[in-house]
């Protein structure tokens, strides 16, 4: 985690004042309580539609019949066939399968198409005499790239984001466009800086374990049709320490958290179709006394009103819902504190009767955003909302959409039904089974030896009245019509698999028949059950990860601002792009890259992003194994001026002899072979010729 502070609740903020600590009332704060409330009963009641549909997945899930199921007194058999539960956990498993596959948080920050504030492409001719070449002719007719009006050379360096250090030594060779040259190499400083904030989120992300909180979310988008997550929120993380005498000292940091909601808990503006018309945003927390008593750490909760709301006691009343849920269900209360969270616009009269002092930039607005914690009739938290802009800090995503409101459909609904269905048809079969498969026995007393037992054994002998005609035992058998039963069964199964869009193949069931029995076709029927499951990730990216994204991104921009990653950026949510197995992105890019091997469309290709890419497709870093072009390109430049100012030294003049005409060497021979022997090799080596030193006829000393 990066050492930067953050602060994202300023002693600035607006918020309304602590209580008086012995005051029996708590009389700036009446409305508030009653404002919450009214907002809070309104969700629910217009939720309980709702909620009946998520128990009936929820007992379709568990394998629980409902109240309104009456048995008949002759039926013998209440099993229920829990196809429901495999559908869920097989819909849960391929999204986690997708979302997490490429073994990171399914998000990605790239610049936009033409980004503001950071320059998209800077480039470096490498090439000395072609840049000469320009100036001479009147192409280059500057030295330093040319500033926009008003703009200042410091306001010139930030164009260039996060390269600003690393092209200093060469500011003046700088192109801010692409040149086109085969020499010339270019950087991506808005890509830089993009990318410093995607492993900023990333490493956030990992701090505050989201991908066990997205799990959560995508298990009751599968079962109840809709998955929440909730953040980011600044908290205090604990890192466990040991000090050098072997004492607990853990350290504190200040980290963004995102967090699953449960659906039970989540009480939306029930006249909003989706998150983006929602006025307000209501919270339901089931807390305990040492839940409640560590709010007094977070910022502006009042320490009073809690105070005063712990001496109150335990007042949770449970919901309908919750008895139904629960194995025991005989309590209706529990020694817990309910909490309601609200987010949401509030009239601006409202705010200024409790003396909440609204924000100068807000002076003229009608309506403010806050935030209001409320319990026991205390309010426990008052301010403005600490986010600019303002939003609601909830992410609701549904499995399937439902265009006139926020919940969506899940796998359970959908099959409700064929499980119905198929728990009827599996009963008559069971009880047909039962009654065929015992024999039916019919006995004319007059025809026996009164006093006699009746009960049917192997080996049983009944006596006969002498000289009584006919038969007196009869048995009669029921025909078995079970075969019948599991046929229909088998039908309402496969129509369960139409009505959720996932086949039963899908998630392990044998007997394919058909085209499914080659290894072909089995490929071609999984690539058609993966068009469902694309819709379900295409929401999850839209309403989920994509605002999630975007809500890190203002975090990081407004509470722990860094120069290096400003830049005109955009999120990407990446789970669609999860469906390609990175095992087949690598083999393209492969081929794309022996494609373009040829020399005539080499130029036409960048390697440097291809080598990065196949990078990610085998879950590299690409920053720790792939090289930039552009960073070798400044350091070479940087070696150059280098050299130029530190020229070596001149080699040293021959001593003692003239200088001597070069002469070809045979190939394989050694210069330094006087003998002629080549070395041991091929060659007849640097023989002497007369008058030359070595040569054995010479006649006293050379002149």
């Amino acid at each position: 985690m990066e050492e930067n502070e953050i602060t994202p609740d300023s002693v600035e903020s607006s918020a309304l004042d602590d209580m008086q600590q012995d005051a029996l009332v708590d009389t700036p704060a009446g409305d508030i309580v009653s404002f919450v409330k009214g907002k809070f009963t309104k969700a629910e009641t217009n939720r309980r539609g709702d909620e009946e549909r998520w128990i009936q997945a929820y007992r379709n899930y568990r394998g629980l019949y409902s109240p309104e199921v009456q048995f008949t007194s002759t039926e013998k058999s209440k099993v229920f066939v829990k196809v429901t539960k495999t559908k869920v956990l097989a819909a849960y498993g391929q999204l986690v399968e997708v979302l997490f596959g490429g073994n990171k948080f399914p998000l990605s920050i790239d610049p936009t198409v033409l980004p503001d504030g950071v320059e998209d492409t800077v480039s470096l001719e490498t090439n000395p005499q072609l840049t000469e070449a320009k100036e001479q002719t009147g192409t280059t007719p500057r030295e330093l790239p040319e500033l926009l009006a008003g703009e200042t050379l410091p306001e010139f360096n930030e164009r260039v984001g996060p390269l600003t250090d690393d092209l200093d030594p060469v500011q003046d060779k700088i192109d801010f466009k692409s040149t086109g040259s085969p020499t010339s190499v270019n950087f991506h400083p808005a890509m830089v800086a993009a990318k410093k904030m995607e492993k900023k989120i990333h490493d956030q992300l990992e701090e505050s374990n989201a991908k066990k909180q997205l799990r959560a979310a995508a298990f009751e988008a599968a079962l109840f049709g809709t998955g929440i997550m909730k953040g980011p929120f600044a908290v205090d993380k604990e890192y466990p320490n040991w000090d050098e005498e072997g004492m607990y000292s853990p350290l504190f940091k200040t980290v963004p958290q995102t967090s699953h909601v449960s659906i039970w808990n989540f009480y939306p503006d029930p006249d909003a179709s989706n998150m983006d018309e929602a006025e307000f945003i209501i919270e339901r927390h089931k807390m305990s006394r040492s839940q409640l008593r560590a709010l007094k750490k977070r910022p502006f909760f009042r320490q009073n009103a809690i105070d005063k709301s712990l001496n109150e006691g335990e007042m949770y009343n449970k919901e309908w819902w919750e008895h139904v849920m629960e194995d025991n269900n005989q309590e209706d209360r529990a020694e817990r504190f309910e909490v309601l969270e609200f987010w949401g616009f509030v009239d601006r009269e409202i705010i200024e009767a409790y003396d909440v002092d609204i924000p100068e930039e807000l002076g003229d607005v009608e309506q403010v955003s806050v935030n209001i914690w409320i319990c026991n009739n205390n309010v426990l938290r008052l301010v403005m909302n600490p986010f600019t802009p303002a939003y609601l800090p909830y992410y609701a995503t549904p499995y399937e959409m439902n265009p006139y409101s926020i919940f969506g459909v899940g796998i359970a609904e959908n099959m409700d039904d064929t499980q119905t269905l198929m728990n009827g048809f599996m009963r008559m079969s069971v009880d047909n089974a039962a009654l065929s498969g015992n024999l039916i026995i019919e006995v004319d007393e007059t025809n026996l030896v009164p006093g006699q037992d009746l009960s049917v054994y192997p080996g049983k002998i009944f006596r006969r009245q002498g000289g009584a005609p006919g038969q007196a035992i009869f048995g009669t058998k029921f025909p078995n019509v079970s075969n019948e039963n599991m046929q229909m069964f088998d039908k309402a199964r496969q129509l369960a698999d139409e009505s959720t869009g996932f086949p039963s193949f899908a998630h392990g069931q044998t007997g394919i028949t058909g085209v499914g029995r080659t290894a072909s076709g089995i490929s071609m029927l999984m690539n058609a059950a993966n068009n469902s499951i694309r819709s379900v990730i295409k929401n999850v990216d839209d309403y989920l990860l994509g605002p999630l994204g975007k809500s890190f991104f203002s975090f990081n921009m407004q509470f722990d601002f860094d120069p290096e990653i400003k830049g005109d950026l955009e999120v990407k949510a990446q789970g669609t792009e999860s469906l390609m197995a990175n095992e087949v992105r690598s083999q393209r890019l492969m081929q794309f890259m022996q494609t373009v091997s040829n020399p005539a469309l080499a130029p036409f290709a960048r390697m440097d992003y291809i080598v990065r890419e196949i990078a990610k497709s085998m879950d590299l870093d690409p920053d720790k194994v792939a090289n930039s072009m552009g960073q070798a390109a400044v350091q070479a430049e940087i070696l150059k001026k280098f050299q130029e100012q530190n020229p070596p030294p001149p080699p040293p003049p021959n001593e003692g002899r003239p200088p001597q005409e070069t002469e070809e060497v045979p190939a394989g021979s050694q210069v330094q072979d006087t003998q002629g022997s080549g070395g041991a090799n091929i060659g007849t080596g640097s023989v002497p010729t007369p008058d030359e030193p070595g040569f054995t006829g010479n006649q006293g000393t050379i002149q």
